[in-house]
């Protein structure tokens, strides 16, 4: 399995930009399906970025057209490019990496928007 880092997050303004990292440690990391989940208070664990390992991605209603998935495999890399946050965007984000068999998480990353 693959120890996954996140890294990028903070407070930032309604109608701002930000953009998190996910590094992982371990090998195969071109082998991986990644994602981004996040985990707003009182609310359900959401997933609502991928991207295979053929480069796909796939995004929830919530963000699409606002937040960008992409891997540099040459990195070990998975990044989230955010814009246009909202307030509802506020949550802690976390990494995941999976296979048919193994799933790996990161230790999660808290993002706060707010004026």
């Amino acid at each position: 399995q693959v120890q996954l880092v996140e890294s990028g997050g903070g407070l930032v303004q309604p109608g701002g930009s930000l953009r998190l990292s996910c590094a992982a440690s371990g090998r195969f990391f071109s082998m991986y399906t990644m994602a981004w989940y996040r985990h707003a208070p009182g609310k359900q664990p959401e997933l609502f970025a991928g991207i295979t390992i053929g480069g796909s991605t796939n995004y929830a209603d919530t963000v699409r057209g606002r937040f960008t998935i992409s891997r540099d495999n040459a990195k070990n890399t998975v990044y989230l490019q955010r814009a246009t946050l909202k307030h509802k965007d506020t949550a802690v984000y976390y990494c995941n990496a999976r296979t048919t068999i193994s799933n790996s998480w990161g230790q999660g990353t808290q993002v706060t928007v707010s004026s």
